[in-house]
C-alpha cells in the first residue's frame, strides 16, 4: 500500500520520539489509562501525530472506558485506512493513517450507544488535538 506522504524508516525515527516511533511506525500500544487525551474533553480536531493529517473531530468522541480515546467515526470516509490485523492470535481491524499509514489503533464493532456502532480506539500518542480556540 502507497500513501501520499512517504520517508525513510531513518527520517521517522528523528522527526519522531521513541513511544512515538513505537506506536506509529511498529504498530505498538500504548498502555491503557496512560494517554494523554483518553478524558479529554476539549472541543477540537484530533490529527496524525507523525503527518498532521486531521483525522478525528471531538464531537464523535465517547467515553468507552476502555483506556483509550475512542471516536465512532473518522472526521471524513478518506481519513483512515482500514487493515485486517491477524497478529497476537486475534483478529482485528487495524486504523492506519491515509496520509502516512501510521498506526493508529483498532476499530471494532462494539459501540450500540454510538450513532455508528463502531468504537475507533485509538492510541493518545498517535493523536495531536489542535483545540478549536487555537484554529
Amino acid at each position: 500500500m502507497t500513501f501520499p506522504v512517504q520517508k525513510t524508516d531513518e527520517q521517522w525515527r528523528r522527526e519522531l520520539s521513541a513511544e512515538e516511533y513505537a506506536v506509529l511506525r511498529k504498530a505498538g500500544t500504548e498502555r491503557p489509562w496512560t494517554g494523554e487525551y483518553n478524558e479529554t474533553k476539549t472541543v477540537g480536531v484530533y490529527s496524525c501525530r507523525a503527518c498532521d493529517a486531521e483525522l478525528f473531530e471531538s464531537d464523535t468522541k465517547f467515553d468507552s472506558h476502555c483506556g483509550w480515546p475512542s471516536f465512532y467515526a473518522p472526521k471524513a470516509e478518506d481519513a483512515v485506512v482500514l487493515k485486517e490485523d491477524i497478529s497476537l492470535g486475534m483478529k482485528r481491524v487495524e486504523v492506519l493513517c491515509a496520509s502516512c499509514g501510521s498506526h493508529l489503533g483498532h476499530v471494532f464493532d462494539d459501540a450500540p450507544q454510538t450513532p455508528t456502532g463502531d468504537r475507533f480506539c485509538m492510541n493518545s500518542v498517535s493523536l495531536r488535538l489542535k483545540p478549536a480556540d487555537e484554529a
